[in-house]
């Protein structure tokens, strides 16, 4: 159980990430539809696990990581991603993301992603 921020300008994108992150689990979730309000809801819940949508209007994913990893080091982030933004995602990981997944993703990537990511937070 944890506390996650999920981050994308598409509320269907939200919502498909929600469904597969609750499903069987009692997470407490909380969503931005961009960078900039990421950021903010990121400093105000502290939240355990942020996955980011890359492409979003007002400030986009990278910089909203990185601005996040700025305020606390210790962020576990998830980047979201399309096929084509390799030289973004390459960014996103040396700025110090936890993970990635790629669109289209399965449940099953995305709930392994979530679930990796949050046991490594356990044990640091």
């Amino acid at each position: 159980m944890g506390k996650i921020l999920i981050v994308d300008d598409a509320k269907l994108m939200r919502n498909i990430i929600r469904n597969t992150v609750l499903e069987g689990e009692h997470h407490e979730i909380v969503e931005a539809q961009n960078g900039e309000e990421a950021v903010s809801l990121y400093k105000e819940h502290r939240p355990d696990l942020v996955t980011m949508d890359i492409t979003m209007e007002q400030c986009n994913g990278l910089e909203a990581a990185k601005r996040i990893l700025e305020f606390d080091p210790h962020a576990r982030i998830i980047m979201v991603t399309a096929v084509g933004q390799e030289k973004i995602l390459a960014e996103c990981v040396r700025a110090g993301v936890s993970d990635y997944i790629m669109k289209p993703f399965t449940k099953e990537r995305i709930a392994s992603s979530v679930s990796k990511v949050l046991q490594k937070s356990e044990m640091s």
